[in-house]
């Protein structure tokens, strides 16, 4: 028997998705061996080391260093926020490099704030300046810090506050025309103590001028449990995740590329010849299997009330037909594509990485002759290998560079070939990984552990793997 023969006869071998992917989802699940599970030795960095430290084990030829923390004075007087999240990178002058960074902190969580342990230094700013001021009952205290990094002193040089009274901003996207979009992952409405309606997108500038931006709602780009968003450069389109256990892939269709507030039209995506296709491949449903590895063709949906005051937009989305994801969080542009985590997908819940290529004809009418596709590209279904995939970034290299969300946590490299390695592991804080972001020279990765509120500068040779 050929290899190819045996290959297919041989289900009951799991060989897995190494070169198999399309075949991997009929298999069982596979073993330590079988998985590779000491990736570094083939087409990593090499093995983690021993932090002396105790916070960070890294690969040699690797280091870090804690570049900024909860609760330390920013050039404006305010402190940093806690909980930080989704980040992205800009180019400065004079090698210097504008960082954009999320602090998900829901109403009343004091402790997180920018404002002091008695909110103290929150009469420095008007009501009007906080996109919710609560009627001043339980402030807002989510938003957004900028810093500006010397990346030849390696070190913070300013840093302040950019948006102010928004909920839960938990990850977002970097835009081709230089700002933040930054996302709130909640859908509370207005009651006794909260002014407005909360679940959308607001977009803020890079910039090296210390300045409070103003917070307006992109409320063209829907309201739901917003995670992160990409944007194609070419076309302007904007794709964004749900961080729901059945939550959705939407896409917004700018009426003028760069200009989010003019508004546009939002789509949800389906997979063509499917009604509601299931893509989480939970062994506890009897839903058909996404295969892992092959690219199923895309059909975009026009949906209305995107407001949703009932937050209802999946339901009604899914109604109309669009494809079900289970809890969509990271998301990047890569080289002509589109990757995005779903962290508990997977026949073990242990996560998933799904690959969009747009349409040559993306956005446009003529798309429905030659579709995008989407794919599977990782689907592990080893806790051991990647579990709870989040945030994640792409380096110069094309590898993927994914957060994982657990007690200890790890960061996880990806070829473009799909082979798994291990880029760092947290031992100091039992919290996840947030946030990975490169430099836009592509040399230092930037990375937040969460609940402490560190933010993390790791310098390496990034995108020169030890092995392929």
């Amino acid at each position: 028997m050929n290899r190819r023969k045996f290959i297919r006869k041989g289900s009951l071998l799991g060989l897995g998705f190494l070169g198999l992917k399309s075949y991997a989802h009929s298999f069982n699940d596979l073993s330590r061996k079988d998985w590779d599970i000491e990736g570094w030795k083939t087409h990593g960095y090499g093995p983690l080391e021993d932090d002396t430290e105790g916070i960070l084990n890294l690969p040699q030829g690797f280091s870090y260093k804690i570049i900024s923390r909860r609760g330390d004075k920013m050039t404006d007087g305010f402190y940093v926020p806690g909980l930080a999240d989704g980040m992205a990178t800009f180019k400065g002058a004079n090698d210097k490099t504008i960082i954009i960074r999320n602090h998900e902190v829901s109403p009343g969580d004091i402790k997180n704030g920018a404002f002091g342990e008695n909110l103290e230094l929150i009469g420095r700013l008007s009501p009007d300046q906080f996109y919710d001021y609560s009627h001043g009952k339980r402030p807002c205290l989510g938003g957004t810090t900028t810093l500006i990094f010397n990346n030849k002193s390696q070190q913070v040089e300013q840093e302040w506050l950019s948006l102010a009274g928004t909920i839960r901003n938990c990850a977002g996207g970097a835009t081709p025309w230089g700002s933040w979009i930054t996302c709130e992952e909640t859908t509370i409405k207005s009651n006794d103590f909260l002014q407005k309606d909360h679940g959308y997108n607001f977009e803020v500038p890079a910039t090296s001028k210390v300045k409070l931006f103003d917070p307006v709602p992109l409320k063209a780009m829907g309201r739901f449990y917003h995670e992160a968003v990409c944007v194609d450069p070419r076309s302007g389109i904007v794709y964004q995740t749900e961080d729901r256990p059945d939550g959705l892939i939407y896409r917004f269709v700018p009426k003028t590329a760069g200009k989010l507030i003019n508004g546009g039209k939002l789509q949800i995506l389906s997979i063509r010849g499917h009604q509601s296709f299931d893509t989480r491949n939970w062994l506890n449903t009897r839903a058909r299997r996404m295969r892992i590895g092959k690219q199923y063709q895309v059909r975009w949906l026009d949906i209305d009330n995107i407001e949703a005051p009932e937050d209802d937009l999946r339901y009604r989305g899914k109604d109309l037909g669009a494809a079900v994801f289970a809890r969509g969080e990271g998301m990047w542009f890569g080289k002509n594509d589109v990757y995005f985590a779903c962290t508990n997908g997977g026949r073990r819940g242990h996560g998933q990485i799904f690959r969009y290529i747009p349409s040559l004809y993306e956005g446009q009418d003529e798309e429905i002759v030659k579709p995008g596709t989407l794919e599977i590209f990782i689907e592990p279904n080893n806790s051991a290998i990647l579990e709870n995939c989040d945030n994640l970034t792409i380096a110069t290299n094309g590898d993927l560079i994914i957060c994982e969300d657990k007690r200890t946590p790890k960061i996880i490299g990806v070829t473009p070939k799909g082979k798994i390695f291990d880029v760092a592991k947290s031992i100091g804080y039992s919290s996840e990984f947030a946030g990975a972001t490169f430099s836009p020279d592509g040399q230092t990765l930037f990375v937040n552990i969460q609940v402490p509120g560190l933010t993390i500068a790791i310098n390496g040779p990034w995108g020169h793997r030890l092995y392929d």
